[in-house]
């Protein structure tokens, strides 16, 4: 789908205006880097029942059918790269332009990309702890451990599970500290992400009510493009490289180019 222009300027007229913006990213950011999307047409919870495979009751009663679902998804995420849309954003962030990310995605692409200031509201998948010592494993150790035996147990004998919020679990603190942020930008760009899961979603609406500009830049329609200032539908990738060629005069993202 080919992207508007004139909203496409304006985007970029507002990035170039921020000083404080954030932007929140979903799984569609790292699709081109080769990590499958969750909620969108054919994304994994279109074919995987997502209670049955990544929440904690089937980590405690059945680790091996979680870990045979997260073993695929450890193998995306150790081989991929960060992609175009990342470098942009972590660009504008040298620039001066955004404060930080606040990302649903536990990829670890952002920090790769060269970005500073990421909130990971689902955690990431960097570590993992045991449940019953809380003794922390590399990504690495976690993914060997379990191609090699079905399941990761740390020394002790319990489960380890990633450091990524599963079904059934709470968010960490790092969703109060997105609330915090938001509520100072001056912009939201919100990236490659559906909004439907909260509370994460919510940070739109609290934006909009604050008088925060909201833009939203995803592929398929989301449930709050009604209260974006401007919505950018289309690739996510293809929107980061038409705004950067606009912002170039504004201290463009280098990197990102």
């Amino acid at each position: 789908m080919a992207l508007n222009p004139g909203n496409v300027r304006q985007v970029a007229q507002l990035i170039a205006q921020a000083d404080r913006g954030w932007a929140l990213t979903g799984a569609g950011v790292s699709t081109r880097s080769g990590i499958p999307d969750f909620r969108g047409p054919g994304g994994l919870w279109q074919r995987h029942d997502a209670q049955q495979v990544s929440s904690i009751e089937v980590l405690e009663q059945d680790p091996a059918l979680f870990y045979r679902f997260w073993l695929e998804r450890f193998e995306y995420m150790r081989q991929a790269a960060p992609n175009y849309a990342h470098r942009y954003l972590a660009g504008l962030e040298r620039q001066g332009r955004l404060v930080g990310v606040i990302t649903q995605n536990i990829d670890g692409l952002h920090q790769a990309a060269g970005s500073h200031r990421v909130v990971e509201v689902h955690g990431h998948v960097r570590s993992g702890s045991c449940l019953e010592c809380r003794q922390r494993y590399s990504f690495e150790w976690i993914a060997d451990e379990a191609r090699a035996n079905g399941v990761a147990r740390c020394v002790c004998g319990g489960l380890v599970k990633p450091d990524v919020v599963l079904f059934g679990e709470q968010l960490p603190p790092a969703m109060e500290e997105a609330l915090r942020e938001v509520e100072e930008a001056d912009v939201l760009l919100a990236l490659g992400t559906s909004l439907t899961v909260w509370p994460v979603a919510g940070l739109v609406p609290r934006a909009r009510a604050l008088g925060v500009p909201v833009v939203i830049i995803n592929d398929q329609p989301t449930a709050y493009d009604e209260a974006a200032e401007v919505v950018l539908r289309g690739d996510v990738e293809e929107a980061c490289k038409l705004l950067n060629q606009l912002t170039e005069g504004h201290g463009g993202p280098g990197e990102g180019s």
